[in-house]
């Protein structure tokens, strides 16, 4: 039939009587007064079965967006690195592979599409040490001196990475000469026999793809900000307990296994309803390749191996590279927060490289809400 009843319009939109109203205002759908009582009205069948098709495929396309955004598909394309069947790969090499002699600026380089590793100037002579407080005041003042990154050529943001990289650099691994980031890190907590471990876990952790952090810095990039601002983004992003600062969860952890025994403190944590960083990781269901080619080469602290033992047993997940990374620190006892400070400083350079390729791309990352508030009040009726 041509016509339909509000009932019957309504079930076929999935929508309130409201909204009904508000498409027959704004001509969407066509309306007249219902002949057996002119106080009612009928909407055209024709134009409610039309709208019903397109608001389907919006709801569809709504939750397919809502569910990519939380751990879903990747929602932006990217060649810089992936994690594909339990691997992590950089540009197509493998980074579990390349942490066995690379350094950090060879893979930035590699990150960063260029021939040869990077260049970060030495810096931060007579500093107490790494300090986050310092390279978060240092990007913040850049951003107003800096060029922003839209409509400028791949071989002029990559140099002005670099000096990105060296004020970061001078903040996190202060040092006098020009050695790799590696030793100027092992040298300024003086623990010289940590700088090839220290190596290894920057190669491990300078890219992973969309991550929390990356995504912050390839939306300030979008918008056109300076590369000093996508990196501001994303170390502010990567301070979050459930992201870089996940390592604080772990140390605590191993305090309790201390006092009371590996088992008794993840039974506890897990009695109060605490969430244990140190193991799974959604991308790697069969345990972070990271952890493993870390600890490949770091023999953890006997408190870890325990809880690493009670906690794979009890949980059913395998430890992360958030433990790993925290045991490592504990081995070679360095300053508590030299896990976040690691990690700083390798992400920095995955925050530059898809900065970099998020500029030569040329759009703006602007998702949409899905409204859930109170009903917007329409005229009409």
């Amino acid at each position: 039939m041509p016509w339909l009843t509000s009932k019957e319009a309504l079930n076929r939109l999935g929508t309130k009587p409201q909204t009904l109203y508000a498409n027959v205002s704004r001509g969407r759908i066509r309306a007249k007064p219902d002949p057996s009582d002119p106080r009612r009205s009928l909407y055209h069948t024709g134009d409610v079965t039309r709208l019903a098709k397109r608001n389907a495929g919006r709801r569809k396309v709504e939750a397919v967006a809502a569910e990519a955004i939380q751990w879903g598909d990747p929602v932006l394309p990217s060649s810089i690195s992936t994690v594909a069947n339990g691997r992590l790969s950089y540009r197509g090499i493998d980074a579990a592979k390349l942490s066995e002699h690379a350094t950090l600026e060879e893979a930035a380089g590699l990150l960063w599409g260029i021939p040869t590793p990077i260049a970060v100037a030495a810096g931060g002579e007579g500093a107490t040490g790494p300090s986050l407080a310092i390279a978060l005041l240092a990007l913040a003042a850049r951003v107003p001196q800096d060029l922003p990154s839209l409509g400028r050529s791949i071989s002029a943001l990559v140099s002005e990475a670099q000096d990105v990289m060296t004020t970061v650099g001078s903040a996190l691994a202060p040092g006098s000469s020009h050695i790799p980031l590696h030793q100027r890190l092992a040298e300024s907590w003086s623990r010289p026999d940590a700088g090839d471990a220290i190596r290894r876990a920057l190669v491990l952790l300078a890219d992973h793809e969309l991550n929390a952090s990356t995504f912050s810095a390839r939306v300030t990039a979008s918008a056109g900000a300076t590369l000093s601002a996508s990196v501001l983004s994303g170390l502010a992003t990567l301070t979050g307990p459930l992201h870089g600062a996940a390592w604080e969860a772990v140390a605590t952890l191993a305090d309790a296994a201390r006092s009371t025994g590996a088992t008794e403190a993840i039974r506890r944590a897990l009695g109060q309803g605490n969430r244990l960083p140190a193991f799974g990781h959604p991308l790697y269901p069969d345990g972070d390749i990271r952890a493993e080619a870390l600890l490949a080469h770091v023999t953890p602290p006997e408190i870890f191996l325990e809880i690493q033992t009670a906690g794979e047993a009890i949980i059913g997940e395998r430890i992360n590279i958030d433990f790993a990374l925290t045991a490592m620190a504990v081995r070679f006892d360095l300053p508590r927060d030299a896990p976040l400070i690691i990690f700083a400083l390798a992400r920095c350079c995955g925050w530059l490289a898809h900065a970099m390729e998020q500029a030569e791309g040329g759009h703006l990352i602007r998702p949409r809400a899905r409204y859930t508030g109170p009903v917007i009040e329409t005229s009409g009726g």
